[in-house]
């Protein structure tokens, strides 16, 4: 089913709308769980590092945590599948050294990609919002089967420099970041609440169910809905005239 939608720009879910949420979980959640300790001991004194730890010590309650508890700490929450931001944030500096090393490649839906290609070509700006890191995205992004398309990309952004998904200021942070107007943004994404934020904060909005993926029987509300990019068609400004 093919949908139109008059926007000029795009923002992009990761987990279950471009890329398989098995992927992340099978092979990034354990990448990381092996690293956390070396990260912790070896690069501790590096300032994005040390903020997190505080972080993770503040919202565990122990200020005290010695390098050994808060591996335990970030493992229970990968346990809980829990989107804690220090968390997020010291596994995408983990990632982004896996990709760098070619240890890491990231995965994308077949649709996706060209998808991606022509939408820029057309004009539309293209943006991230994910839970994982704005590092992690970035390494995402440039480590892909097709090379680097961080080119492709206008705006990065997670629960740190937004807030988080399922509350409508974090949209219209992005908002007032970007400068494209809510009623002319698109935001695409698995899961029903992140689409019901967006919505309340202006955007246009639309459900990608994949089969296979964590939130496919909950569906996406009383949001559109779509199983591929192969269908969607956003319009900038110049093609509405």
């Amino acid at each position: 089913m093919s949908r139109v939608f008059a926007v000029d720009a795009v923002v992009l879910d990761i987990e279950g709308t471009t890329s398989a949420t098995g992927f992340v979980v099978d092979v990034l959640y354990p990448y990381s769980r092996s690293r956390f300790a070396s990260l912790l001991t070896t690069r501790a004194a590096e300032p994005a590092v040390a903020r997190a730890v505080a972080q993770v010590r503040e919202l565990a309650g122990d200020p005290d945590a010695s390098a050994a508890r808060i591996e335990e700490i970030l493992n229970g929450w990968l346990d809980e599948d829990r989107k804690a931001t220090p968390l997020k944030t010291l596994q995408g500096i983990v990632w982004a050294e896996g990709f760098a090393r070619g240890d890491l490649v990231s995965h994308f839906y077949d649709d996706v990609l060209p998808a991606l290609r022509a939408w820029h070509r057309a004009g539309i700006a293209l943006h991230v919002y994910s839970s994982g890191s704005v590092a992690a995205q970035r390494a995402w992004f440039s480590s892909t089967p097709e090379g680097d398309l961080t080119g492709l990309l206008s705006g990065l952004y997670d629960t740190e420099n937004a807030g988080p998904k399922q509350e409508p200021d974090s949209y219209r942070a992005i908002t007032a970041a970007t400068g494209v107007p809510a009623g002319r943004t698109l935001f695409l994404s698995d899961r029903a609440a992140e689409l019901d934020a967006a919505r309340t904060a202006g955007w246009q909005t639309l459900g990608i169910r994949r089969a296979g993926e964590p939130y496919y029987a909950s569906g996406v509300g009383d949001h559109p809905e779509a199983d591929s990019f192969a269908g969607i068609h956003p319009k900038g400004e110049q093609d509405d005239e």
